[in-house]
């Protein structure tokens, strides 16, 4: 019996290797080829299917799953850093798909890269160092990620977009496909393009996630007010104001102000002019 921390109820597969250190949760499945290293920690009825790579001071939430050649933990692709025992959490019940990359943090950042619960992480996407994604997050196929991204809660990222370092997504945000985001997103904004570009706010998300037609009419109208469809209403700083004087009160209008008023590193994408009508129909 080797110094494994391990209930009875833990499964490993005979050709898998899990370090003495290693702690696992009752119910954990560790299946063929898989390699768990010292400091991890795996909590109760976590899945690893197979040929999985768990690394670093870790954390693998309850009840969620990893699928072959994704690997968790392992140390970030940042030349300063120097072994630091930096951290990786992986919230509850989310599902990491074929060959992700999720490195651990830097000293020189926050320390810890964190993915949130009831997330999903489709096939080939890159979370790198020090980013932090919220709950309910869902990053599609080949999405990559900089150091320090923030995706806030129920944030989707189409596939193939990259999304530049220190960038903010905000909450229930959409990042269409194949777009390349160099700033910040603000809460329930859509964006599309090669250099991305705000086309709207997320209409599909906020409908399906019962937000009321009146309030949805007044986000509308908040939004056209601090992004008309020329730049001949005012300064961007004006119209900020008046969206402040009159939408304040309403909560996710509020959301969006205080996103804007953060300090950033990025700044704000900017707007894109022309029809974007079809952007409406688009999200998940």
């Amino acid at each position: 019996m080797h110094a494994v921390e391990e209930s009875k109820a833990a499964v490993v597969h005979p050709t898998a290797l899990v370090a003495p250190g290693a702690r696992l949760g009752r119910g954990v499945v560790i299946g063929p080829w898989c390699t768990v290293g010292p400091d991890v920690v795996i909590e109760d009825n976590v899945e690893l299917i197979s040929h999985v790579v768990i690394d670093g001071h870790t954390r693998l939430g309850q009840g969620s799953r990893y699928f072959p050649f994704c690997t968790v933990g392992m140390a970030p692709q940042d030349l300063k850093y120097k072994g630091e025992p930096t951290r990786c959490e992986v919230g509850a019940r989310t599902v990491i798909r074929e060959h992700v990359t999720i490195h651990r943090g830097t000293a020189t950042g926050s320390g810890v890269t964190h993915v949130g619960d009831d997330v999903l992480i489709m096939a080939n996407a890159h979370v790198a160092h020090d980013c932090w994604l919220g709950d309910r997050v869902i990053i599609v196929n080949n999405v990559v990620m900089g150091g320090h991204v923030v995706i806030e809660n129920d944030a989707r990222v189409m596939g193939s977009a990259a999304i530049h370092q220190f960038v903010r997504i905000g909450h229930a945000a959409l990042v269409g496909g194949v777009a390349g985001v160099e700033a910040d997103v603000i809460p329930y904004g859509s964006v599309l393009g090669n250099r991305a570009r705000l086309v709207g706010l997320h209409w599909i998300w906020l409908r399906r996630n019962g937000v009321q037609s009146s309030e949805i009419h007044r986000m509308r109208k908040a939004f056209f007010t601090l992004y008309p469809k020329t730049d001949e209403e005012g300064t961007f700083a004006t119209r900020l104001e008046a969206v402040k004087r009159d939408y304040s009160n309403d909560p996710r209008i509020a959301e969006i102000l205080a996103f804007i008023d953060a300090p950033s590193r990025r700044g704000l994408v900017r707007i894109a002019r022309g029809d974007y009508s079809a952007a409406e129909t688009e999200g998940a």
